[in-house]
């Protein structure tokens, strides 16, 4: 029989089997079970499969499997940006429940690097399921149900085992806020005669779609970042547990089969990761996988796609903590069923495969429980390993212009159980300590590639992410370990004045105090050159962009301003200063014309089909939760009944806008030369070039001569891995800043480090002072590029441009100062084009 009649027969038995008695498709294998238990069918009211199930409805079953046996236990360790409740359910058998903060005690010794036990097979294997992490790639949720249904009901001589060996802790939805975005949307378009046409409503989400979360990012992605409250409760719990084994469910196109690991090799050179793990430990486990859905008839495949060199996935982030993380990949049904190329996929098929490698982890780490737990306890061990001579032993860091960022930089190395000590003014963090391969993680940059086709990003250096001044040490003295940040950020008091208040432009906290007191209806100014002046602390720098307050120019009394600055000052911590004169020491006065007014920008934001919906959350995350501004997100399909000119400030995001037409793209031309400002990233600065919105041009590769250009054959096999060389995935390069310039402000390093993950290269403009930002001659820090793209593109390109028209402007990013929420060394570039970009002209050469 052929592959794909075969395929399609035994999806057809599936469907048939499913019809006929629902549960025991999934259970058989697993009875008897204890029939005071109900089952997820017999709670729902509706067999598994037969509809998508609301996030609501498995937090309650899990609560009544808890609340029913002794062999549950149920904890909340978080909660989502729509306030749904986050739950992990433990499951083992009623005598280590009842022991599990001693077992948990036990547990913990193998990953403390200074104890060696050696009791490897008395204590049960620690496993976490997870599960959903993509919204809209729902069948391992509805598996999660039946695996702790199974767990907690049967009596099997089989199950019974796993529940003596292991612990098994259940997160049934990472992401619940895309589930039920997903959710809604296909039983909402769900037909009582299931239509399997691809091209059916249930089978194609609207706009953002559920893959992400509130904001519309990636959990999947934010492991390492933990930007997002999931994320930031996950690692809470993980790092109160260290796992031997963590699954990662998802889901992909519909017409694939199943994968599961080994992924394609680790693109890094020397990946911090252990050999072991990757090649011996994902080699041990693919047995059990194979062997079970061998037995179901199912098809899958291995080793040629997805890759864990990015270490902020689920299935890669615990690799790095001593644990087994374990990526699995199924056909989605994207709905109910659907037609594929192989035959019609059902949704109780999907759910099926998920559950049987679920089990056949839980075997897998049950057998090898003695294996799992040596490997972990070598794993820490090997973190305290004598460095060679003259090795880094620490690196230093901090910003002493920007105490806010450099706090919420160590939030970040402790949230990941990163040792950080205080040495006099300078903060240190060891190489050698139990987290010694994220020490690595934030700090090394790498250039050096096995493999130059990646799944993801290349670069993630943190440090890079936070524009964090360091540097290595080669000996050191650690001083006091931080434990927490709390009071770190100490800024001066502040006392009531008639005169003016100036406001630290350089903490990155400014722009929300900013925002807070223009709310409040406060006028402010803006210093275009720095000065220094005598404040109620002494004699004081300051630099570009300072805020200035001007007590006798406000509508309200000086009692009223000073408690509107003053909480300005306490809400967001920053440095606030009192003066009394406006003569400056050196540099301008107060009442200098360079002290320009800055007036609160009011902004909007392109949403809907075509854009993407990644960078817009981004963008909407990034004001709503650190600046807290509200801004207008337009659907696109709203364009032509939006009046534009209420706003000050619009942006546009990557993506495809061919659906503006030529009279709309006249109004927003029209909008801009009324003196108001229009910010791109990206792609959209690529759209605005393309348009001639701008004047500017992208970089143009060098010319050749077409009759000399020889084409080399290339085997046919290769052509993807080829083609997918020439894409830039996510690295780090450095840019030289112009500090002097209003999209400058706040910065005292002309060297700055950008996120490029697009082809987007805009040529330097003809203007010469509209260049803002351009690539250094050796512009490389982290992560791959072909060599024919950092030389012909990226170095002769700029990577900030404003472009001039009528009495506005249009600021372009070719790079995203936003990426991820993570990129707090750029989002200065951003609040820059917010509040300055006003005040921004471009000088005629």
């Amino acid at each position: 029989m052929g592959y794909k009649k075969l395929y399609f027969s035994v999806i057809l038995i599936v469907f048939t089997i499913f019809s006929v008695a629902s549960q025991d498709y999934f259970l058989k294998s697993k009875a008897p079970f204890n029939p005071e238990i109900p089952s997820p069918e017999a709670f729902l009211g509706y067999p598994i499969g037969a509809q998508h199930t609301r996030y609501d409805l498995i937090v309650a079953y899990f609560n009544k499997l808890a609340e029913l046996s002794d062999r549950a236990s149920i904890e909340i360790y978080g909660q989502t940006h729509e306030h749904r409740k986050l739950i992990m359910l433990t499951i083992s058998s009623s005598e280590n429940l009842q022991n599990i903060g001693s077992l948990q005690e036990s547990h913990l010794k193998f990953s403390n690097p200074n104890l060696s036990p050696n009791n490897y097979n008395e204590i049960p294997i620690f496993i976490n399921l997870g599960y959903g992490v993509h919204g809209n790639e729902p069948s391992s949720s509805e598996a999660a149900m039946l695996v702790a249904y199974t767990l907690v009901a049967s009596n099997n001589t089989e199950v019974l085992n796993y529940l003596k060996n292991a612990v098994v802790f259940i997160d049934p939805t990472i992401n619940p806020d895309g589930r039920d975005r997903h959710t809604n949307w296909v039983n909402q378009l769900r037909a009582n005669t299931l239509v399997s046409d691809p091209l059916d409503a249930e089978h194609n989400e609207a706009w953002p779609r559920g893959r992400t979360n509130h904001f519309w990012f990636d959990l999947n992605r934010d492991w390492l970042l933990a930007v997002n409250p999931e994320s930031s409760g996950k690692l809470n719990w993980y790092h109160k547990w260290y796992p031997n084994v963590v699954t990662d469910f998802h889901e992909m196109g519909t017409n694939s089969t199943y994968f599961f690991e080994p992924m394609k090799p680790i693109g890094s050179k020397n990946p911090i990761m252990p050999k072991e793990n990757y090649e011996d430990l994902n080699n041990l486990f693919a047995t059990f996988f194979a062997s079970a859905l061998d037995s179901v008839g199912s098809f899958y495949f291995t080793k040629e796609a997805f890759d864990g060199t990015y270490p902020g996935y689920g299935s890669s982030y615990p690799d790095l903590q001593g644990g087994l993380a374990l990526l699995f990949e199924q056909a989605s049904s994207r709905g109910h069923i659907q037609d594929t190329e192989f035959g019609k996929i059902t949704f109780p098929f999907t759910i099926r495969n998920q559950y049987i490698s679920s089990f056949s982890t839980i075997k897998a780490a049950v057998v090898n429980k003695e294996y799992l737990r040596k490997y972990q306890q070598n794993f820490f061990k090997s973190t305290q390993l004598k460095l060679p001579k003259n090795s880094t032993v620490a690196y230093e860091f901090g910003d002493s212009f920007d105490k806010t960022r450099t706090k919420y930089f160590i939030d970040k190395l402790l949230i990941h159980k990163i040792k950080v000590f205080k040495n006099d003014a300078k903060f240190i963090v060891p190489v050698n300590q139990p987290q010694k391969r994220m020490v690595q993680t934030v700090f090394e940059t790498y250039n050096k590639y096995r493999d130059s086709v990646f799944y993801d990003a290349s670069a993630w250096s943190l440090a890079n992410f936070y524009n964090m001044p360091s540097k290595e040490l080669k000996n050191v003295k650690l001083g006091e370990e931080i434990t927490s940040t709390e009071n770190m950020v100490i800024t001066p008091k502040i006392s009531k004045t008639s005169y003016a208040y100036l406001l630290d432009w350089d903490d990155y906290n400014a722009a929300a105090a900013l925002y807070f007191m223009q709310s409040q209806g406060i006028k402010v100014t803006s210093a275009f050159k720095p000065f220094s002046i005598k404040t109620t602390e002494g004699l004081k720098k300051f630099n570009y962009g300072t805020i200035m307050i001007p007590v006798s120019k406000q509508k309200k009394s000086s009692d009223a301003v000073f408690e509107i600055v003053k909480n300005a000052k306490e809400k967001y911590n920053v440095p606030v200063y009192t003066v009394n004169s406006g003569f400056s020491n050196v540099g301008i006065d107060l009442g200098s014309r360079n002290q320009m007014a800055i007036e609160k920008p009011k902004v909007a934001m392109f949403i809907g089909e075509g854009v993407s919906s990644s960078e817009a959350g981004e963008v909407w995350h990034l004001l709503d939760t650190r600046i807290h501004m509200p801004i207008t997100k337009i659907r696109m399909n709203n364009f032509n009944r939006a009046s534009l000119e209420k706003y000050t400030t619009i942006v546009m995001v990557s993506g495809n806008y061919n659906n503006l037409d030529s009279l709309q793209i006249g109004k927003l031309k029209q909008w801009i030369s009324n003196g108001n400002t229009l910010i791109t990233i990206a792609g959209a600065s690529k759209w605005a070039i393309d348009k001639k919105l701008v004047k500017e041009n992208l970089t143009k590769l060098p010319k050749t001569n077409e009759n000399e250009i020889l084409v080399e054959r290339l085997p046919y096999v290769d052509a993807s891995e080829n083609i997918g060389r020439e894409r830039l995935g996510g690295a780090i390069f450095e840019v030289e800043l112009d500090i002097t310039h209003p999209l400058g402000f706040g910065y005292h390093s002309n060297k700055l480090s950008v996120y490029k993950n697009n082809s987007v290269y805009l040529a330097p403009s003809k203007n010469a002072y509209s260049t803002i930002a351009k690539y250094t001659k050796n512009p490389h820090i982290d992560g791959y590029i072909s060599n024919k793209n950092l030389e012909e593109k990226l170095k002769p390109s700029a990577s900030l441009i404003v472009s001039s028209l009528g009495k506005g402007r249009v600021i372009m990013f070719a790079d995203n100062p936003n990426f991820r929420g993570a990129w707090y060394g750029t989002n200065r570039l951003f609040y820059n084009a917010l509040f300055l970009g006003s005040k921004i002209s471009v000088p005629r050469n």
